[in-house]
């Protein structure tokens, strides 16, 4: 499987940076090494003790120290660099301490890769039967047996720390939409408090030769102001990269766009952009195009269990009848086992028959599809051909029905919004 483009990125590695930021004693590292002129587009690539991840990346998620269904040998296959565990989930299960036991997270679930591992801060306003917030955190119910837990800023911390993660992100609150502004306001200013404490937290406890490194988390609801105001706050703190949380929560996705166009601009360029949850292909080419330069989401396994594959063309349900008879590959432009070693009929008696087989190759099929989309992104902004490749893509891949159809950012916008943050 050809990973990515080899010749690319050899002309890469000798690129010059325009721009970078480390920290750590250089045990991190982000170089900025290529920007579109007609988008916001980015190429980079992250320095890590675990690895190079080159930028625009998609990061495929391992809640539980698992991808689902894949062996990590499988997943390092599709051309995936980096991935996500969850703090929230290995918090109540398995425990720190057993994980810590195991030699931390990397040796337990046998990923020697960098892991970037989330707050939880999204699973406990989403899963906790109860939760209670205030100023020194959040208390909750555990979704698996109702026992009480409460997370502060310090702890998340204390946690991934104990973890053994790469990239650590703040204990963030996490509000539901829609609410009243003076809720949103409220919620924002909490996070970038905690955000403080959890910078205060991280100098106090880590280790000397720890590698870990702390992002924080932009708010602001579906506030254009408040989005603007926090994006500043968030770029003067003391962070090694930047997310953008609360988006992609069932927001039409022009309202999503507008929002990322609100915020990149104002976040730091030297550093790496990370957008949560998004992970369907038509918003990653828009993400890239409004700045963002890491991703993550459960969409593309969650929908490879559920019969669902990419395609170039969209979606396709290969447990559809229309399938039983097509003895060629999903997508003969795929380079996966799925596509060259299988026909779309054998997946399509996989799925009816249920069989975990069927899972696992839709599996590794959508992350390589991911990987590959990623890949043409990286090139097309490099040779300055991204906004036609972007058109190209979302003129043919067919969005899932009942989506609003967004087009690639328009340069007099983004050049207005680049003079107003100068």
């Amino acid at each position: 499987m050809d990973l990515t483009s080899s010749h690319a990125t050899a002309t890469m590695t000798h690129r010059t940076p325009i721009a970078t930021s480390a920290a750590n004693r250089d045990r991190f590292r982000f170089d900025l090494l290529a920007e579109d002129k007609r988008t916001w587009a980015r190429r980079g690539r992250l320095h890590t003790v675990r690895g190079v991840v080159e930028t625009p990346a998609f990061m495929p998620v391992g809640t539980q120290a698992t991808v689902k269904t894949l062996h990590p040998d499988e997943v390092r296959s599709t051309g995936a660099q980096i991935i996500l565990a969850n703090a929230y989930h290995l918090m109540l299960r398995p425990g720190a301490d057993l994980i810590r036991d195991a030699g931390g997270l990397h040796r337990f679930m046998g990923w020697d890769g960098p892991i970037l591992t989330d707050s939880g801060g999204f699973q406990v306003f989403s899963l906790a039967a109860t939760n209670k917030v205030t100023e020194e955190g959040v208390t909750f119910t555990s979704h698996i047996d109702g026992s009480r837990w409460t997370m502060t800023p310090e702890s998340v911390i204390d946690l991934q720390l104990t973890f053994g993660s790469d990239i650590m992100m703040q204990l963030d609150h996490v509000l539901g939409l829609p609410a009243e502004r003076s809720a949103i306001t409220d919620a924002t200013e909490r996070s970038s408090r905690w955000l403080e404490r959890a910078i205060r937290a991280l100098d106090q406890v880590q280790p000397g030769e720890s590698s870990a490194v702390l992002f924080g988390i932009q708010q602001g609801g579906m506030e254009p102001d408040l989005r603007r105001e926090h994006a500043q706050r968030l770029a003067r703190m003391d962070v090694v990269g930047c997310a953008v949380g609360g988006l992609s929560v069932g927001e039409p996705k022009p309202v999503m766009a507008a929002m990322l166009e609100d915020t990149t601009p104002y976040l730091p360029r030297e550093k790496p952009r990370y957008l949560m949850g998004v992970g369907s292909p038509e918003d990653l080419w828009h993400g890239v195009a409004r700045g963002i330069d890491m991703f993550d989401c459960v969409l593309p396994t969650r929908a490879a269990r559920n019969a669902a594959l990419f395609t170039d063309d969209g979606r396709v349900q290969i447990s559809n009848a229309s399938w039983r008879q097509a003895h060629r590959p999903i997508d003969e432009h795929c380079d996966c086992r799925a596509c060259t070693q299988f026909t779309a009929a054998y997946l399509h008696h996989l799925f009816r028959t249920r069989e975990v087989l069927g899972l696992r190759l839709a599996s590794e099929h959508n992350l390589r599809f991911l990987a590959r989309v990623m890949q043409r992104i990286r090139d097309a902004t490099v040779d300055g051909s991204f906004a036609e490749a972007g058109d190209a893509f979302l003129d043919r891949y067919q969005a899932a029905r009942g989506q609003e159809s967004v087009s690639m950012p328009n340069r007099s916008v983004l050049a207005a919004a680049d003079r107003a943050v100068r």
